[in-house]
């Protein structure tokens, strides 16, 4: 009997073991997942990453107003998934920004040429899917935003960068770098840029450079993929027209977002290309739409409000942007170097070739400031090792003070720089 017992008790411990020993997901993971995120706690206290926006410029009162009046008129069309506009999103939305485009950018589309995302990271996620398969090439930025160069080296896509000058990526090396694909055999899936105020540089592609890369573009059979979500922070309010506006071939596929004009966390952007291509995206968004009460508010307040905000939001991050420059100057002199930016919230900075910004953003990070590492925002992580990029918009103008100062101090401790 005591060896049933035994036996039984063998059993019941194979079939349910120890309750309260953890369960180990590790080995059920896939290999290729990114690194293990780290918990959050907190913001440290001056925070220069990410695409935070300034806080004194949320249009509040604005947005209050806009809820409860669309929430009251339309409010029931909540019951049914679209709004009874679509999946291609809250149609009052896709209409303002038909308007909008043509008014601003020269883009000549309408309501139905218009994919609402979820943010333009979602943007970007369905225009990779929808095109891009592991092994394949794309042109980029060699300077560029982190979000897209991570989803690229994910995707097993190889990313080849572009030099960038004053005036945003170069023609030259463009179209060498064209040739030189093609004398391989290597067709690349499409030219990525951020033309108007890039990201990290805030370069602005001039009209005629914009002409030569339609034209490069062209020649070789090589679409264009525009990311436009920067555009409505030109301190002059001026722009150039759209790539996707000068396109006669119907080969831009145009992206942007109301993240950096009116809020980041309302989570809302927009796709705009020819139905052919649209549609594929379209049946690659299974999310069952974008997030419904931010586009009806987005809606409501931006049909009547849009133009009178954006100015009283440029103006803001201009002095901002004023504060940062002057920081620098003050507790950097000559060690650091950066052009005045024409737009946008971040600044693009080079610190003296001792500096190694991965390890200064750790040691940064330790005396309360966080920075985003040049390496990051680059293809070539050579030429970007003494560059980090601030985001001035989030902190106030004493923090932005305070912060550099606090920079500086750690740069002196850490790499001797001379001057500082």
């Amino acid at each position: 009997m005591p060896r049933a017992i035994s036996l039984l008790e063998q059993i019941i411990a194979w079939v349910r073991p120890d309750m309260t020993t953890p369960f180990d997901f590790e080995p059920l993971l896939p290999a290729g997942l990114p690194a293990a995120a780290a918990r959050w706690s907190g913001r440290v206290k001056y925070d220069f990453t990410g695409g935070n926006n300034d806080p004194d410029r949320v249009p509040l009162d604005g947005l209050v107003a806009a809820a409860n009046a669309v929430l009251r008129r339309e409010g029931r069309t909540l019951a049914t998934y679209g709004l009874n506009s679509g999946p291609q999103g809250y149609r009052p939305l896709r209409q303002f920004l038909a308007a909008k485009l043509k008014a601003d950018a020269a883009i000549d589309c309408t309501a139905d040429d218009i994919l609402m995302t979820s943010g333009s990271l979602q943007a970007l996620d369905l225009v990779n899917g929808a095109l891009l398969e592991r092994g394949d090439t794309v042109i980029i930025e060699q300077d560029c935003y982190q979000g897209s160069i991570n989803r690229l080296v994910r995707l097993g896509v190889r990313p080849i960068g572009i030099p960038l000058d004053g005036e945003g990526m170069q023609m030259e090396p463009l179209a060498n770098v064209l040739a030189d694909l093609k004398a391989r055999d290597v067709r690349p899936k499409f030219i990525y840029t951020i033309p108007t105020v890039q990201n990290p540089t805030a370069t602005i592609l001039p009209l005629e450079r914009r002409r030569e890369m339609l034209r490069l573009a062209g020649a070789y059979g090589v679409p264009i993929f525009e990311d436009d979500c920067y555009a409505d922070l030109i301190w002059s309010g001026k722009r150039p027209p759209a790539i996707h506006a000068l396109d006669d071939r119907g080969g831009t596929i145009h992206i942007g977002s109301f993240s950096k004009s009116i809020a980041p966390a309302l989570r809302v952007g927009y796709i705009v290309a020819p139905w052919q291509v649209l549609s594929r995206m379209l049946a690659l968004k299974t999310d069952g739409g974008t997030g419904a009460l931010e586009q009806m508010v987005l809606a409501e307040f931006c049909s009547g409000q849009f133009s009178k905000h954006v100015p009283v939001l440029r103006a803001g991050l201009r002095a901002k942007l004023e504060t940062l420059m002057d920081a620098l100057k003050q507790y950097f002199g000559a060690a650091a170097q950066f052009d005045d930016p024409q737009g946008g919230i971040f600044l693009w900075i080079e610190l003296p070739a001792s500096v190694d910004t991965a390890k200064l953003y750790h040691s940064a990070l330790a005396a309360g400031v966080a920075i985003n590492p040049g390496p990051e925002w680059s293809v070539n992580a050579a030429h970007a090792r003494n560059r980090l990029r601030l985001c001035f918009a989030n902190l106030s103008h004493e923090e932005i003070n305070q912060g550099v100062a606090a920079l500086a101090e750690v740069c002196k401790r850490e790499f001797a720089l001379a001057g500082v």
